[in-house]
């Protein structure tokens, strides 16, 4: 049976002018995946002119105290950042991928839980983002292991060739997956993963915004698939940094593909 938990609640409601601002800007969001006032850039120089170099703890408080203070951002944020953070301590990931780097703020609580010499490779759409994103990490002192590719995994198998080629991935070499970039890509992008055998039984893959903006169909083939080929828990939280906005993180373990 689906497992449902509940976290969070821990800020008061409301809704800041920069939500309201990027809420009104979606079209622009969904299209060039930044909000198009100038926050990404922002939050870069804010986090080299603020946080320790070399500090990894102190860049993820920084860029915290910047999403909660001055402008939201669209990272899986400091609430839903300690699911992320549960699953892959839980599973003692090698080999990470991530669908959507934004500006490398899920790398860096990645970074801060996956074992020693386990690598996380992120691939992320805008060109920009992926500047601000390899930025980050370097000031944070996290880019030796953290490898941001420009390109999605929906662009006719480039992607998928190079992750192949250039960076070892194989069947059963991917050991964790996190899952934050255009919504409608969700279950089209989960089942390339699964078509390239990549996944092994035991692989965990952490899902966010199932709720808001939302990803039903990718909801629906996990229920669907409950207890046949994947193991899901829905963690019922709030969309990063209010308290306002419902959201879900689902957390899925990757049983296999069953006999036919």
């Amino acid at each position: 049976m689906r497992r449902i938990l509940e976290i969070g609640g821990r800020r008061l409601p409301f809704l800041r002018w920069s939500v309201v601002r990027m809420l009104l800007g979606m079209r622009r969001l969904n299209r060039d995946w930044q909000v198009g006032d100038g926050r990404e850039e922002a939050l870069a120089s804010h986090v080299v002119a603020h946080a320790r170099a070399g500090d990894l703890d102190d860049n993820i408080r920084v860029i915290d105290d910047f999403c909660t203070t001055r402008s939201v951002m669209i990272n899986v944020g400091d609430e839903k950042g300690e699911i992320l953070d549960r699953a892959v301590e839980r599973s003692s990931p090698r080999l990470l991928l991530e669908l959507g780097t934004y500006c490398g703020y899920s790398g860096l609580r990645m970074a801060r839980v996956m074992p020693e010499g386990a690598r996380l490779y992120s691939i992320e759409y805008s060109e920009a983002n992926a500047d601000i994103a390899r930025r980050i990490w370097a000031h944070a002192g996290v880019d030796d292991r953290l490898t941001v590719v420009v390109g999605t995994l929906g662009d006719g198998g480039a992607t998928i060739e190079r992750l192949r080629s250039d960076f070892g991935f194989s069947e059963e070499s991917v050991d964790f997956v996190f899952i934050d970039h255009d919504k409608s890509a969700y279950l089209p992008d989960l089942e390339r993963i699964v078509h390239e055998r990549w996944l092994h039984p035991g692989s965990i893959v952490v899902a966010d915004n199932v709720k808001f903006p939302g990803a039903p169909k990718y909801r629906a083939h996990l229920n669907e698939v409950e207890g046949e080929s994947w193991r899901t828990i829905e963690h019922h939280t709030h969309v990063e940094y209010q308290s306002l906005l419902k959201d879900l993180v689902l957390e899925s373990e990757y049983l296999g593909e069953p006999a036919s």
